[in-house]
């Protein structure tokens, strides 16, 4: 029995309709094309593929606003991290020879991924304060500030800075019930120079959440669900476009592993001592151990 796939394939790209968008027409024959050549290639049989779609299924029911498990799916094949380099990197892919150099003038900070454990609507709070809701007895505090520069290379008053980061347990306040609402996590204004600033804890590595579909994925690949320890920034200005990015402590493990491949050595940061004569809140006093300025620069949003 003969079967010929070029001609099915290209039978159902043909089935694409007159009244598709323009971006419709472009990209799904490239997505059925690889798609087909994947299952041909693979020679994937039907108990096969409905495993992948039954997995598919249960991670949209464990998927939640405090977890997106189909995130995680895409995470652990590198799917995310690629595309947020696609999204940074098209700028300068598209531009014209003659702006090419302009263009490298001001290279913006790379991006990241987003990750299954943003949270949108944490409330905006004032300039300087901490993100820490609860008392942690010897954990590393952190004082973490820096500048939001634009496309133009000038600081950015008035920029939303959104900080997240798990917990010294390894958890983000969405896995665990009993933490504090919003615990390491805050949003912010910069001030009038562009600077925004907190006091956080000095994250620590943990898993991916490895007891659903990712983790299925991670078992069946071999390999293991680890991350290194990282600090989240999603930051917003007018006429620049939207940062989602992560820096990574240049001392943790699983830099060269990160399970979900997000790791971008110019995103690899040092975290150093308090200076001695630095004077903190008075609720931090005898708390601080270690301070860490990061800046960042976005891209023009045209």
């Amino acid at each position: 029995m003969s079967f010929d796939f070029s001609s099915f394939t290209e039978s159902v790209i043909s089935s694409i309709g007159p009244g598709a968008s323009s971006r419709v027409k472009r990209c799904f024959p490239i997505l059925v094309r690889k798609m087909h050549e994947f299952l041909i290639e693979a020679d994937v049989t039907t108990e096969e593929w409905m495993d992948a779609c039954n997995l598919l299924i249960a991670a949209g029911k464990v998927s939640s606003d405090k977890r997106n498990e189909m995130v995680l799916v895409t995470d652990v094949f590198g799917i995310e991290s690629l595309v947020t380099a696609l999204d940074q990197t098209r700028p300068e892919r598209l531009a014209a020879v003659d702006k090419l150099e302009e263009a490298r003038k001001t290279p913006a900070t790379f991006s990241a991924i987003l990750g299954p454990f943003y949270r949108y609507g944490v409330p905006v709070q004032p300039n300087g304060t901490s993100i820490i809701r609860q008392d942690e007895p010897g954990a590393p505090y952190t004082h973490l500030f820096g500048t939001i520069y634009g496309p133009d290379g000038k600081p950015v008053p008035n920029a939303l800075v959104d900080v997240w980061h798990d917990a010294p347990d390894g958890l983000y306040d969405a896995q665990s019930p009993e933490k504090p609402e919003y615990h390491c996590r805050g949003r912010f204004r910069t001030d009038e120079n562009g600077r925004y600033e907190t006091y956080c804890l000095r994250p620590v590595p943990y898993p991916i959440p490895f007891d659903h579909q990712a983790g299925q994925l991670l078992k069946i690949m071999d390999r293991h669900p680890y991350r290194p320890a990282h600090i989240h920034f999603w930051i917003e200005a007018p006429g620049c476009r939207t940062l989602v990015t992560q820096i990574f402590d240049s001392l943790s493990d699983y830099l060269k592993d990160d399970s979900v491949f997000a790791v971008k050595d110019d995103l690899v940061v040092e975290f150093k001592p308090i200076p001695p004569h630095f004077k903190p809140p008075p609720e931090l006093e005898g708390k601080l151990q270690y301070e860490l300025q990061q800046d960042f620069h976005l891209q023009s949003n045209e």
